[in-house]
């Protein structure tokens, strides 16, 4: 049995597999956080406890700032012995790196992950050592910008460097949206963790093709490949992840192309002893990186991943955190796809319904069918933080899942407050 620091995390479906993971490993774990009310908050639903009720500890401490988090860390650890830490939360991968270099605990260097949520980091050092991606500039103000867009060329991609869930990512045409894009950053100087980001802002050309993510487990030096998702992108001119495919649908030369890009990218960051999600596209001159996460992958793919190969990503995580080598062997699931496909609101407003869930929910494929409850205030996704619901399917057959999912979605309607109002 194993004692595991979990600092901080993300409160979505990693909230809940991770401890659920830790606890199937028949291990225990303490919770570390600034802010408590951060997960209240966003507390499940009656139907399921909140997963901080299986923590052996939940305490607080500045985990924003190193200097206090290390010292205490290292006083909770003499006290609670622990023997890995982990976090889900992409905001506190570095420190968590350090906390595990800090007090001798198993992990990924800390340069490594550090360079892996820096998009900006992560652009040099893969340009370096030659791992293919799109032309791209640093830029700090306008000026920069608009003479680095002229050599690049439009259309391209405006990206923060430290922000995640594909947050102020934008597709720009021309200096005006350009201009646009920059403005709208600038107004957004502190993260949802309320700290401080860094106003230096990412140009890249705009890559063309198919999007996909390779998910790995390093470990010791070795990099296991468990798979290729397949993806759609909605929310133009953001780039909002509206569904996943798993296994991707692709020729298998291909799919081993995009994941020696993958490893390739993960050597040259100094990767190991992580899980990971790696995205790319295949574009018409092969795969591009577009980024490296040093965690398991969101978006319920891990669930994907599982629901085909038996193999549990987030058990992986948990593994590697402890200094053991994942178990990756997998099993026989009777299902060649998994899917899910997102309810992405094109517009504001307050949820009365949403139609169709009857037929959808009584559809054999389906296995989890999740939507935002009437009353609620939604969004027009513009990011990955602004989903309605999803529904989640597997079929026997290698793409089936996919093509399920997107037709059960279709099935499903939003419906708002003041629509109703404007039919009574």
């Amino acid at each position: 049995m194993g004692h595991l620091l979990v600092v901080e995390s993300w409160v979505g479906s990693m909230s809940r597999l991770l401890p659920r993971a830790i606890a199937e490993g028949g291990h225990h774990f303490t919770f570390l956080t600034r802010d408590l009310n951060h997960y209240l908050r966003s507390a499940p639903g009656d139907s399921e406890p909140h997963p901080l009720l299986t923590a052996r500890n939940v305490l607080t401490a500045d985990t924003n700032d190193p200097q206090v988090l290390l010292p205490y860390v290292e006083r909770l650890h003499s006290a609670l012995s622990f023997d890995g830490v982990v976090s889900s939360c992409d905001y506190y991968l570095p420190a968590v790196a350090a906390i595990a270099e800090r007090v001798a605990l198993p992990g990924p260097r800390t340069d490594g992950v550090l360079a892996a949520c820096r998009k900006d980091l992560t652009r040099r050092r893969l340009a370096d050592a030659g791992v293919p991606g799109p032309r791209f500039a640093l830029c700090r103000d306008f000026a920069e910008a608009s003479t680095a867009a002229q050599e690049i060329g439009y259309p391209l991609v405006v990206k923060p460097v430290d922000l995640c869930a594909g947050m102020y990512v934008t597709q720009v045409c021309d200096d005006r949206q350009l201009a646009e894009a920059l403005e709208a950053l600038a107004a957004f100087p502190v993260n949802a963790r309320s700290q401080v980001r860094d106003p230096v802002v990412l140009l890249e050309e705009l890559l063309t093709g198919p999007e996909i993510s390779v998910e790995t487990v390093s470990f010791d030096g070795e990099v296991h490949v468990a798979g290729v998702t397949g993806k759609t992108i909605g929310g133009a001119p953001a780039f909002v992840e509206a569904s996943h495919l798993f296994p991707a649908d692709l020729e298998p030369a291909l799919a081993r192309a995009a994941a020696d890009t993958a490893v390739a990218a993960l050597k040259a960051l100094g990767l190991d002893q992580v899980v990971a999600h790696t995205e790319l596209k295949l574009t018409p001159d092969g795969p591009r990186i577009i980024e490296v996460n040093p965690r398991p992958a969101g978006n319920q793919i891990t669930e994907l991943v599982r629901r085909v190969t038996g193999i549990d990503l987030a058990a992986a995580c948990v593994d590697v955190a402890l200094g053991r080598r994942p178990d990756l062997t997998g099993h026989d699931t009777a299902h060649g796809s998994a899917a899910i496909a997102f309810l992405l609101p094109d517009r504001d407003g307050v949820l009365n319904a949403v139609e169709g869930t009857d037929s959808v929910r009584a559809d054999p494929a389906v296995v989890e069918l999740t939507l935002a409850p009437a009353g609620s205030t939604i969004r027009r996704a513009a990011s990955n933080n602004e989903y309605a619901g999803h529904v989640m399917t597997v079929d026997a057959a290698p793409g089936g899942a996919g093509r399920t999912a997107e037709h059960l979605l279709a099935r499903l309607a939003l419906r708002y407050e003041h629509d109703a109002a404007a039919t009574a």
